[in-house]
This record gives C-alpha cells, sequence and structure tokens, in this order.
C-alpha cells in the first residue's frame, strides 16, 4: 500500500521590519516576510501624509502594532490584518517620492528618491496627482460620479465612491465616531446631494452624506461607536469598508489606550515582598524610587516580556498603591495616604496665598474696552480675583486697575493679553429689487341711432335713452333738421336727453374711461336715419426697477444698523375734549446686521432688512398707506459670495367686459355694444446680500468710500 501524505501551504507571515537611514537624507524599510510573495500593492495619500502597502494573504506576525521610527520625515510604521489581507502604514510628516522594489521574499520601501514611484497595477486610495498635473484655472471641477453603499456577506458596511478619475486627490480622516473623506477638485451632482440612511442594514455605518465644501465634495460616514475600517481604491473605485469589533478586539483596543514605553523585562517570583519587587525595578530601571513605611505584603507575579512601566502599575493596582513622580524620583505609598499628603499641599498653598503680599497694576487695554473688561474679572463664573482682590478702571485712558497677588495678576495679564485683539472687520452690502411690469388695454364704443316716420300729422321717433351726445353734432332748433320727402316741409328727428338740453340721446354709451385715442363717425340722413358713432381705445405699457443699495461696515458679532427714508404724519381725529393727535411713522429704508466670522472664514449673519415707503394714492382719512417689505433671517454665507435672501412675485391678471344684453354677444356686430379692459401686472422683490471680511489695513480706509 502507498500512501501520500500532504500538507497545505501555509500562508506567508510578516516577521520583521527594518530601517535605515541613507545619504541624500533618504530612508530605507525592509519587510521581511516568511514565504515568497506578489509584489504589495501600494498608494500614497497627502492629508495625511501616508504610504499605505497591502500584502494580499499575508497575515501579520509583528510583535507590536507600531513601530517608531523618526528618521527624517519618517514618523512611524503601522501594520494591521484584515480581511485577509496585511495594510502596513508608513506615517510621515510631510509628503514626498518612494520606490518599492520586491526581492523574493524581502520588500524594500525606499523613501524620498530622486525618481518618481512606478504606477501600480492597481491603484487602491489613488494618491494625488502630481503637482504639474494640478490644476492652476479655476476651470470647471469634474463631477462626482456616484456615491453608494452596500452589505457585506460578514456583515461589514461598504460605502462605494466613484471618483471622476483614478488620479483624483481624496483625504480622510477620524472625527469622534465619523470618518471624513475629502475629495478634491470634485463638483458634486445635484443627485448625489443627499443623506442615505443605511441603520436598516444592520452594519457599524449608520448614515452617510455629502455635501460641497468650495471646489471640493466631502462625504461625511457616521458610524457606531466600536468599529474598524480600511480603505482601497480600485481605479476610479474607491471602497471604504466597516466592520465591528469583535470582544477580543474592543478589550485589546481599551489596553492599548494606556501607552507604555519602558523596556521590556520578565518577572516570576512566589510569594515575594513588595518593596522587594520595588527594589528590582529600581535597580532595572536606574530610577530613584522612595516607598512609604506604610507599604508592606507579598505578592505572586509572574511577567513575561512586559514593559516595566506596566508591570510596576499592575503591582501598584494590585496592593492598593499609587506613585507620584517628581522629576526622576517615584515616590510610591496607599492611595489614601497619596490623597491625604497632596491635599495638605494644597491647604498649605491656600494659606500662603491668602497671606501673600498685594499689589496694584496698571493694565492699558488698547483694542477693547476696559469696563468690559472689569466686569468679565469680576464675574463670579471666572474667579480671577481671590477674595482680597479687586479691579477698577479708567474710562479717559481705558485702562485697568489692578489689585491682587502676584500670582493672580500675571493670570489676569494673560487673559487681557489673549482677549485684547483688533476685532475683524465685515462689510455687509445689501440690494433690494423692486421689479414692475405693467400692461392694460381698454376698448370701449358709444353707439346713437335716431329713426323717424311720419304719416299725416302723426310724427314717431324712435332713438336711445342714455345721455352722452357726441360732440361736434349739429342741431337747429332743438335737433338736427330733416326735410319731409313728400312735402318738403322741415321736421325735428332728434330725442334730446336731458329735455331741452339739445343733447341727442345714446343707444349704447360704453367708452373707455380714459381714453388714449377716439374715432368719431356721424352719418347724417340716410332715408329717414341719423346714425353716430364713436370708438375709444386705451392700452398702457410700464417697466420700472427700484434698486436700493445699503451697505455698512461693522465689527465682527457687533450689531449695526444703517437706516435712510422719512416718517409720515399719522392724524387721529380728536373730539370736542380730546383735541386731534399726530404721530410720526417710519417708512424707510433699514439694514440690521449681526455677522459672526467663523474659523473658516465664514459669515454667519443675523440680517433683518426693511423697505417701507408711503402710497400716497391710497389714503384713511387723509394718512397715507404704508407698503411694507421685510425679512428677518439667520445665514451662513462664504466670504465674498452673494446670496438670494428671499423674493416676492405678485401677479395681477383681470379681464372685464360690459355689453348690452344679447346685441353683445352677436358676432362682429357686438364689438358695438360692449367694452373690455384687460389687466395684466407684474411685481418682483428680490433682497441680495454680500457679506465680505475687510482685512486691517482695508478696515481703515473704507469708511469715506460710501
Amino acid at each position: 500500500m502507498l500512501a501520500v501524505v500532504g500538507s497545505a501551504q501555509a500562508a506567508p507571515v510578516l516577521q520583521d521590519v527594518a530601517f535605515s537611514a541613507l545619504p541624500g537624507n533618504r530612508v530605507q524599510i525592509d519587510l521581511t516576510l516568511s514565504a515568497t510573495t506578489s509584489p504589495p500593492e501600494h498608494f500614497a495619500t497627502e492629508s495625511p501624509a501616508r504610504i499605505a502597502l497591502d500584502f494580499p494573504g499575508v497575515s501579520n506576525g509583528l510583535a507590536v502594532r507600531t513601530i517608531p521610527i523618526q528618521l527624517g520625515a519618517v514618523h512611524s510604521l503601522s501594520a494591521v490584518e484584515a480581511s485577509g489581507r496585511t495594510r502596513v502604514v508608513v506615517n510621515l510628516d510631510e509628503s514626498m517620492p518612494y520606490q518599492v522594489t520586491t526581492r523574493g521574499n524581502q520588500v524594500t520601501l525606499a523613501l524620498n528618491t530622486l525618481e518618481a514611484p512606478p504606477a501600480p497595477r492597481t491603484t487602491p486610495d489613488r494618491a494625488p496627482a502630481p503637482t504639474a498635473a494640478r490644476r492652476t484655472t479655476r476651470e470647471a471641477s469634474p463631477p462626482l460620479r456616484e456615491i453608494d453603499f452596500r452589505r457585506g456577506p460578514a456583515g461589514e458596511g461598504r460605502v462605494l465612491i466613484r471618483l471622476p478619475s483614478a488620479g483624483t486627490r481624496v483625504a480622510m480622516r477620524e472625527e469622534a465616531s465619523r470618518v471624513i473623506v475629502d475629495i478634491a477638485d470634485t463638483a458634486l451632482p445635484q443627485r448625489l446631494l443627499r443623506r442615505l440612511d443605511v441603520t436598516d442594514f444592520a452594519t457599524p455605518v449608520v448614515a452617510v452624506e455629502s455635501r460641497p465644501r468650495g471646489r471640493h465634495v466631502e462625504v461625511n460616514i457616521e458610524a457606531t461607536a466600536d468599529y474598524d475600517y480600511m480603505a482601497y481604491q480600485t481605479d476610479d473605485l474607491l471602497t471604504l469598508e466597516f466592520r465591528a469589533l469583535t470582544p477580543a478586539e474592543k478589550e485589546e483596543l481599551q489596553r492599548r489606550q494606556i501607552v507604555y514605553s519602558g523596556d521590556r523585562l520578565s518577572l516570576n517570583f512566589q510569594d515575594i515582598e513588595v518593596r522587594a519587587v520595588l527594589q528590582l525595578l529600581a535597580d532595572f530601571t536606574g530610577f530613584n524610587m522612595v516607598a512609604s513605611d506604610t507599604v508592606s505584603g507579598n505578592i505572586t507575579l509572574r511577567l513575561k516580556n512586559v514593559p516595566w512601566d506596566q508591570a510596576l502599575d499592575i503591582i501598584l493596582r494590585t496592593k492598593g498603591l499609587s506613585k507620584r513622580e517628581v522629576g526622576n524620583v517615584i515616590m510610591i505609598a496607599p492611595t489614601p495616604e497619596v490623597a491625604a499628603l497632596e491635599e495638605l499641599e494644597l491647604r498649605s498653598q491656600q494659606t500662603i496665598e491668602e497671606l501673600a503680599p498685594l499689589r496694584s497694576e496698571f493694565i492699558q487695554v488698547n483694542y477693547a474696552k476696559a469696563p468690559e473688561f472689569a466686569g468679565l474679572i469680576k464675574s463670579a463664573e471666572n474667579q480671577l480675583l481671590s477674595e482680597r482682590g479687586n479691579v477698577s478702571f479708567d474710562a479717559r485712558t481705558n485702562t485697568l486697575i489692578v489689585r491682587d497677588t502676584a500670582r493672580n495678576l500675571e493670570e489676569i495679564r494673560n487673559l487681557i493679553q489673549r482677549l485684547d485683539v483688533p476685532v475683524r472687520q465685515v462689510m455687509i452690502e445689501s440690494r433690494v429689487v423692486i421689479a414692475n411690469d405693467d400692461f392694460a388695454r381698454d376698448l370701449g364704443v358709444r353707439f346713437g341711432f335716431t329713426s323717424s316716420a311720419r304719416s299725416g300729422d302723426t310724427e314717431m321717433l324712435m332713438g336711445g335713452g342714455r345721455p352722452g351726445h357726441l360732440p361736434g353734432t349739429a342741431f337747429i332748433d332743438k335737433g338736427p333738421v330733416f326735410q319731409d320727402a313728400r312735402t318738403g316741409q322741415p321736421f325735428n328727428t332728434a330725442i334730446e336727453l336731458p329735455t331741452g338740453s339739445g343733447a341727442e340721446a345714446l343707444l349704447v354709451n360704453l367708452p373707455v374711461t380714459d381714453p388714449s385715442g377716439a374715432v368719431n363717425f356721424l352719418i347724417g340722413r340716410v332715408g329717414s336715419y341719423l346714425l353716430q358713432l364713436e370708438l375709444s381705445a386705451m392700452q398702457r405699457e410700464g417697466r420700472g426697477e427700484i434698486i436700493s443699495n445699503p451697505r455698512i461696515i461693522t465689527s465682527d458679532q457687533k450689531q449695526a444698523e444703517i437706516q435712510v427714508g422719512r416718517e409720515i404724519p399719522v392724524v387721529t381725529p380728536g373730539s370736542a375734549n380730546n383735541p386731534a393727535t399726530v404721530e410720526y411713522r417710519d417708512a424707510t429704508l433699514k439694514l440690521l446686521v449681526t455677522p459672526h466670522i467663523t474659523p473658516d472664514d465664514r459669515i454667519i449673519m443675523d440680517l433683518e432688512i426693511n423697505k417701507d415707503e408711503p402710497d400716497f394714492t391710497f389714503s384713511v382719512q387723509g394718512n397715507p398707506l404704508i407698503n411694507k417689505r421685510s425679512v428677518d433671517t439667520s445665514v451662513l454665507v462664504d466670504n465674498g459670495e452673494t446670496v438670494v435672501l428671499g423674493g416676492v412675485f405678485e401677479q395681477t391678471r383681470a379681464f372685464q367686459r360690459e355689453q348690452v344684453p344679447w346685441l353683445g354677444g352677436v358676432p362682429v356686430l357686438g364689438h358695438l355694444f360692449r367694452r373690455t379692459e384687460r389687466v395684466d401686472n407684474n411685481s418682483e422683490l428680490l433682497i441680495f446680500v454680500t457679506p465680505r471680511i475687510l482685512k486691517s489695513e482695508l478696515a481703515q480706509g473704507t469708511t469715506g468710500r460710501f
């Protein structure tokens, strides 16, 4: 029988890290693996400056996670194993060129090389484009292509960001339980300006929110408190993978929060006196150690390859002891005894402070007001003055007069030096635009018709019943004279209204109120008929803009107000016992603003803008109406950016028709029996605000410009 026994090949292990300084301010880092493996994937970031190497299928066998290097601009090296790969991160003080070479089971990273690093086959977390390739003009930034979220098979959360190109610069940072990704020189499409709530996916990721930041895009990823993440990029796809920490990893994370940097030692004792162990540690470290007489008892311990400072902390916590370091001397005593000693020292210092002599000092205030500083120092919340101290001020010279101990005087002097600085100034420019576009058209008609018939001695007249005789119509003996066709005798054919006025009545009297033009038609006798016709029309168009431009300069967080206009008297009628009263009301343009400059040179403004004006076309008991337009809001604006606070668009459309029943609806001829009015008025109000932060030299010379 032949039996063949085989074993699977073990995965490569990262075993050792060595580093050295080379001529020309270069640094070389050698990574040794247990077996030959494929070349690692590598990339670099600028903010923070890092170089990362990914070893797929390699496990981490280093004894420590972080190795300090401190050579040139190279700060340290960290190695982390996750998701079947090991990532080695080299932390730098500044970005520098590098090269990665692989020879057998050794990978060499050469830093600060003269040649540019070769482009990797795959470019996770792609490094920023070279300086020469960066944009030097404010051309349009390429848009971000996609932001998505996926859940992995093991419950991890994956944020997928499709960058504009593989060379897009990306920087990541952690803030509390958030990871913020800054994507440089990239625009955010409107469809990606959103917040993705991914709580239902049951991953460490809670939400993904994207927003523009000037010419950059910021992706804010909120996660639970206990998580670990890594980022990698393939071509233009940036992936951030978040996974929840296991209980063992959480315990290890808590243990690493206390960093021990002492030399490692091993201790193995059975029932040894605590004082003897402390003596042993003092001999090993070379520190001067003083133990209190109350330190006693025995301890059994077995520690292997443990930093000496960690071993000391373990012994002290086990026996209820505490330590205090003074220079190169370590004092050890039971915790209650140390606390009592510190309390005694504090009481002694307090007694010395109460007996210290008082001194007086004059402190000149340059930019602020001395009364404000006096109130700040006296306030109970600060407690800058001792019980015997006092502060006053001289308003004429803007000087503080402080009397207290030397220690408190020094603290007050440092406080005033920190706060008494020039306050930045802001110029707020506002535009209030009122635009009108009015249109009106009226069509009217006046129509008179008279008919007469005579039979023997009987005469029958038929005509209108509305007053409104057309000018220019001639009358003889109270009316137009017509001649009878049979007898040749004249007779009166007009119906006068009012009677005896000589004005012929009209059948239709629907003229335009204020016509721009009118045409009269007067037709004499047509058989036995008299016809009068007047067509009138009016069309009015108007466009106008009212632009108000108030500007004001004020200091940071200081309210400012500018107002221009007039006061309108409003008369209240009196009575026999109470005389009439006059009250003045403002009809002004007013800008009230309080700016606040943020640390990133943006401006938060509390704004109140009013534009009130009297309308003398309408009045109540002789008092005009006041048209009010106002905005009261708070906005965040970039320096020099113009923001539209609000707008009101008003549109008035009206159509009115007056006509004679039935006759006004007759096609074509109905125009002789009706009047039409059409109105189309548009009014729009827009309010713009532009804040600008003034430099100190500009702030001193702009007051006289306006």
